[in-house]
């Protein structure tokens, strides 16, 4: 079986793919743009999976955030991405991958100098699998209702990861009228 090379998708300013790097090296004080996402996970009853990301990450170490996040690989669609880092992360499958801000995109400097600097669609995804969190990946976590999120960043937003906070406030602005897939979105800010 090949070794897999756990690199990340290097992007120009128009978010065009302009080569790779290594995962394990791109994050810095100077982190070039890459392609990440983020996802929200849904369970049957409609929460919302929040988890503390483990000391040991590199960069917030110890925060709150949406369920989990990731890196595509070169090659590799976002969905795909998506149930990889699922299985790795919290030991499930996922299945009704949903893109829900498919253009988010930011840039963060944690307290120890860590940028992040990424486009990073936000997408939702489901699961009915109890969950096994990877302690390497997550050291907490917990199913709340979708508009819990949204009351936390309203009253406490330095609990949660800068990117968690933004998309939440990017959610809020979404226009009502769309499909049945942005219910979940919508409901995390009201």
């Amino acid at each position: 079986m090949a070794q897999v090379t756990d690199e990340v998708v290097l992007l120009d300013a128009s978010a065009r793919p302009i080569g790779t790097h290594s995962r394990a090296t791109v994050h810095g004080a100077d982190t070039p743009l890459h392609l990440a996402f983020s996802c929200y996970l849904l369970d049957a009853q409609g929460r919302l999976l929040l988890t503390r990301r483990a000391m040991s990450k590199r960069a917030w170490p110890g925060v709150w955030t949406n369920s989990f996040c990731g890196h595509p690989r070169p090659g590799e669609s976002v969905p795909e991405a998506v149930g990889r880092h699922a299985a790795h992360e919290l030991g499930v499958s996922v299945s009704d991958i949903r893109e829900v801000l498919p253009d988010f995109r930011y840039r963060a400097v944690d307290p120890s100098g860590v940028v992040e600097n990424e486009v990073c669609p936000v997408l939702t995804a489901v699961t009915s699998q109890p969950v096994r969190a990877n302690a390497d990946e997550v050291m907490d976590l917990r199913w709340v209702e979708p508009q819990e999120l949204g009351a936390l960043v309203a009253v406490a937003p330095w609990v949660l990861s800068p990117w968690a906070v933004a998309q939440v406030h990017e959610l809020a602005a979404l226009e009502e009228g769309f499909p049945d897939a942005l219910d979940v979105a919508r409901r995390l800010v009201r």
